[in-house]
């Protein structure tokens, strides 16, 4: 369920090193928005990004890592997005459920199916109203990524394959909620084209 309040929930989307974070920064800007993040966003959510991110945690439960990241979402909705959203702001996000659709649902095999359900109850079901996809080769999502990797960065090429192919999916089954952008090249390029998209979705004339 979408939210039903004035405002809107816009949630970049993709793997590690599409450019989320940069675009979501820029698009937030020029939009005047809410801007925050999941993992993360609220005091909680931060403590609970740093134990799901650190490299020297190991050997987490797949559906522990699940919960968690439905706590931090429960935190993050409850506390930023719904009172935003019933200001009639706008919210963008650094991620959102569809991540873990993406990363717990596909990528760790617990099916998307029991991960939106999961979801859906820590959200109460408040979902965004446009998911935007950064859909760059892993070649180039490589080329980005930081070292040392986090936790969810160091799980493996096919883990990511996995993650990659499901935000894909995902896109394609609700066509209305996502849209796909072309995350290689540059800021700017990509900005350019994050920007037509929004405007094609909202009806905004050039």
């Amino acid at each position: 369920m979408s939210n039903q309040g004035e405002g809107r929930w816009i949630a970049f989307e993709g793997g590690e090193g599409s450019g989320k974070t940069t675009q979501a920064l820029l698009l937030s800007s020029k939009l005047q928005a809410v801007l925050t993040r999941e993992p993360g966003g609220t005091v909680v959510g931060e403590r609970i990004r740093a134990l799901l991110l650190d490299p020297m945690v190991i050997g987490v439960d797949d559906r522990a890592e699940a919960l968690l990241m439905a706590a931090d979402r429960a935190q993050h909705v409850t506390e930023r997005v719904r009172p935003a959203l019933d200001e009639g702001k706008v919210v963008v996000s650094d991620r959102s459920a569809y991540s873990s659709l993406a990363y717990q649902g596909y990528g760790r095999g617990l099916g998307s199916d029991a991960v939106r359900a999961l979801c859906t109850w820590a959200t109460r079901g408040l979902w965004p109203d446009l998911a935007i996809l950064l859909d760059v080769p892993p070649h180039v999502s490589a080329e980005r990524m930081r070292a040392p990797a986090d936790r969810m960065e160091a799980a493996g090429e096919e883990f990511h394959r996995r993650v990659q192919d499901g935000f894909r999916q995902l896109a394609e089954a609700e066509p209305d909620v996502w849209v796909v952008v072309d995350g290689t090249g540059t800021v700017r390029e990509v900005a350019d084209r994050v920007s037509a998209a929004y405007r094609r979705w909202a009806g905004v004339d050039d």
